[in-house]
């Protein structure tokens, strides 16, 4: 078995953090299911602004579309919906196989709706209508704004893939959010099987307090971090909130880590993916980090279940004079603000090769 094969044996989860058409046109991804046991894929706007603008597989049909009369953004939205159906039917066998537990894809709506509730609902209700798949997410941030739209968009029943979530603090209000939203439709006698995930970022953590830190706590935050995430995790799992909902056939919403690549190049390729080996959670990782954990990633010990030492080790990294609350906030929003530029860079993209139509 390679080191994804007996991270999934494990009971972790394995997902891609990357599409592109010649991905899923090529078989590539047909065979990272097969051989690297793959459960799962997610998608950002920086992802498809780096697929389209870096190379030339996306142009027909942007020209197609443009003469059609689509606008930039509804013309994103159909190119995503097609690569991402393709992908939802690679995955569908996964999904199926595990009762919706795995086998899923991920569409975000618009990052320029982050601060709008009301917005993000619509534009989630819509493009979930839109692809038609079963197994697609559509991903909302974790934003105060977005924390109302999370319960909105579950007991509309549109699965969700919360994201741009930081520390424990954010993890539980959308966790809370999609349980609100579950608690709705079982109240309301409807389907109550709505999945969802909950993402939390890793990386950027220890890149934004190297350089206050101590050579001894580098790269120690981040995977700190995400044992308190955990921790909380798997005491909701046992609370009896979550098993009146799991007696009542509900599948609870798993712990999703992400920005699981190594971004100090003193660290392995996989030294995230090894620390955050845990049993019914997720890690959705690049490409390139898919790659080299095939390679040289082994499996560290399991997450444990009480978070470890990690109250230690943020103790210490406070000591130091790092405000994790205040980080925690200003990550977030770097982090929308980042898929913002994205998204105009994207559009902006989108604009040029259309323009582009008559050759």
């Amino acid at each position: 078995m390679n080191p994804a094969n007996r991270l999934h044996a494990l009971g972790q989860s394995l997902w891609l953090d990357n599409i592109t058409r010649t991905l899923v046109q090529d078989g590539t991804l047909a065979r990272y299911i097969r051989e690297i046991a793959v459960t799962g894929l997610t998608s950002n706007p920086t992802i498809f602004e780096q697929a389209i603008k870096n190379g030339h597989v996306y142009d027909e049909a942007i020209r197609t579309k443009a003469a059609a009369g689509l606008s930039d953004e509804a013309l994103f939205f159909e190119l995503a919906i097609e690569d991402l159906s393709a992908a939802a039917d690679l995955f569908a066998p996964e999904f199926q196989r595990t009762n919706g537990v795995d086998g899923w894809v991920s569409l975000e709506v618009s990052p320029l709706l982050a601060d709008d509730t009301e917005a993000t609902v619509n534009a989630a209700v819509d493009l979930h209508a839109r692809a038609a798949k079963p197994n697609l997410y559509i991903k909302i941030p974790g934003t105060p704004a977005g924390i109302p739209a999370i319960e909105e968009a579950i007991a509309a029943g549109v699965p969700v893939n919360v994201t741009l979530l930081f520390s424990a603090e954010q993890y539980l209000a959308a966790a809370e959010a999609w349980t609100r939203g579950i608690e709705r439709r079982l109240d309301a006698g409807l389907p109550v099987n709505v999945s969802s995930v909950a993402s939390v970022f890793v990386s950027r953590w220890d890149g934004a307090v190297k350089a206050q830190l101590p050579t001894t706590l580098h790269n120690r935050l981040g995977v700190a971090m995400m044992a308190r995430c955990y921790r909380e995790y798997r005491k909701l799992l046992i609370s009896p909130r979550w098993q009146k909902l799991i007696s009542a056939g509900v599948s609870p919403q798993r712990l999703l880590f992400a920005s699981t690549s190594a971004k100090d190049p003193a660290l392995g390729d996989s030294y995230y993916v090894d620390a955050l080996a845990a049993p019914d959670t997720v890690n959705t990782i690049p490409e390139k980090t898919l790659l080299a954990y095939v390679d040289s990633g082994n499996p560290g010990p399991l997450l444990p279940p009480t978070g470890g030492d990690c109250e230690t080790v943020l103790a210490s990294i406070a000591a130091a004079g790092v405000d994790i609350d205040a980080l925690a906030t200003k990550l977030q929003r770097d982090g929308a603000a980042s898929f913002v530029k994205s998204w105009q860079d994207l559009i902006a993209c989108l604009a040029e090769k259309s323009q582009k139509k008559s050759g």
